[in-house]
């Protein structure tokens, strides 16, 4: 039957060309701003490591002075280099990782290749495995080699490529800042987006091009870059270990979702701990977010982006209502063939099926060019100077999700319109013949 009511469907459709087409139209306008805007609040919004989000855990302490203070207020968004190595040094949790961002110099030796300015991430060795990093090359360092201050480095794939061409590079020189460093592992492409693991740079920008062990990049006294909060004096150089800075962040991953409160517990003792020897002066005050609440509490998306969602679904809507008058038109103008239907013994359910198998058929067509039209949108928001704009693809989920939602919306629209045709009356259509 259903078989039926789309050749039906596709007849009506060449009976009222421009009809059909208004219709198409209408639900391809809105099915393509829609998903233009879904698509990137949901490349945006998504879970970055969805394997693990629920076990890694972001710590932060409140070591400031009382100066400012305000009860119940937001503990500092980092922690201070002393706290991150006493926390390291206590493992408490599975892996625990603490880092920071940087800029280094990259002296290639490959000739025709001047020196040029790189990202960095100074961080300690369980960051690889924490954040299960695809290795192309290599391994991360070990936590021994972190102790010993080694210099050795793990890079990009595309550092890789720029400075070694791309081949097996483990055990080779790499010269950082005038310091040589071996080549330890090669990150294949990994992108999690957002880059939850430090929000206080850029979100989506692209991978760090080296990676360095904290104490290392201490020892050489290296850039560094992120935000940074001071109080009292730093004696001149605020990355120092007993600096009242804080400026590092610090990830734990615990066995299991359930290990949290214990591990928040912990906190709460070495807070107390570190008031009672005079180094902190507020009330204790922790908080230990798993990924996605950290995401959702700092509001990854960015504002603009919710309010194109918005506007979208917005436009969507109006679209529909529109085709809902179009349908209700088309339908009750084929009136006096709907009562020699129901007159030949076809019940109202069944011209009701009809009308919805015709509405979906529009749909089905205005997702084909929704679908285009979704593809050039997201092309658009590409072009853009947004650091996300690049990561603006449709998927095959979403691609699914484009005919999906084309077909319900059509369906939804001509519920109305198929109603008021299944109640046209026989006899009456037969008299005005």
């Amino acid at each position: 039957m259903f078989a039926y009511y789309f050749n039906l469907a596709l007849r009506s459709f060449r009976r009222d060309k421009a009809l059909t087409a208004l219709m198409v139209l209408a639900i391809a306008l809105g099915i393509g701003a829609c998903m233009t805007t879904l698509t990137v609040f949901h490349v945006l919004s998504g879970d970055p490591i969805p394997t693990k989000s629920d076990r890694l855990f972001y710590v932060q302490l409140d070591p400031a002075e009382m100066m400012g203070y305000t009860p119940g207020e937001e503990p500092s968004a980092q922690v201070t280099r002393y706290d991150a190595e006493a926390l390291l040094r206590e493992k408490r949790g599975l892996r625990q990782a603490m880092m920071t961002g940087g800029n280094v110099s990259v002296t290639p030796e490959r000739d025709g290749l001047p020196p040029f300015l790189g990202t960095a991430r100074y961080t300690s060795a369980d960051f690889f495995p924490m954040f299960e990093t695809p290795m192309q090359y290599g391994q991360g360092w070990s936590a021994n080699e972190d102790e010993a201050h080694a210099r050795v480095a793990v890079i990009s794939k595309s550092l890789n490529e720029r400075v070694f061409g791309g081949g097996n590079s483990v055990g080779k020189q790499l010269r950082l800042d005038q310091a040589d460093f071996t080549v330890v592992g090669v990150i294949d492409e990994w992108r999690p987006t957002p880059r939850f693991y430090d929000m206080y740079s850029d979100q989506y920008g692209q991978l760090e091009d080296v990676f360095l062990p904290f104490s290392t990049s201490r020892d050489l006294k290296m850039s560094r870059s992120g935000s940074m909060d001071c109080w009292g004096d730093s004696g001149g150089d605020a990355t120092t270990i007993n600096a009242p800075c804080v400026w590092i962040q610090y990830w734990v991953e615990l066995e299991s979702a359930g290990k949290a409160g214990e591990y928040r517990d912990y906190l709460v003792n070495y807070s107390d701990q570190q008031r009672a020897a005079g180094r902190y002066k507020r009330p204790t005050n922790v908080r230990l977010r798993n990924a996605m609440e950290l995401l959702e509490f700092n509001r990854v998306v960015p504002r603009d982006v919710v309010m194109q969602l918005w506007l979208g679904f917005g436009f969507l809507l109006v679209c529909l209502v529109n085709t809902v008058g179009l349908l209700l038109a088309k339908f009750l103008r084929r009136g006096s063939e709907i009562g020699v239907r129901r007159a030949l013994g076809a019940s109202r359910k069944a011209i009701f099926a009809q009308c919805l198998v015709e509405a979906g058929t529009v749909g089905l067509a205005g997702g084909i060019l929704g679908l285009v039209l979704s593809l050039l949108g997201l092309w658009g928001v590409r072009q853009q100077p947004a650091s996300y704009a690049e990561l603006a693809h449709l998927n095959l989920g979403m691609l699914l999700l484009t005919f999906v939602l084309a077909v319900v919306a059509s369906v939804l629209a001509g519920l109305l319109p198929a109603w008021r045709a299944m109640q046209v009356t026989p006899a009456i259509q037969l008299k005005s013949q």
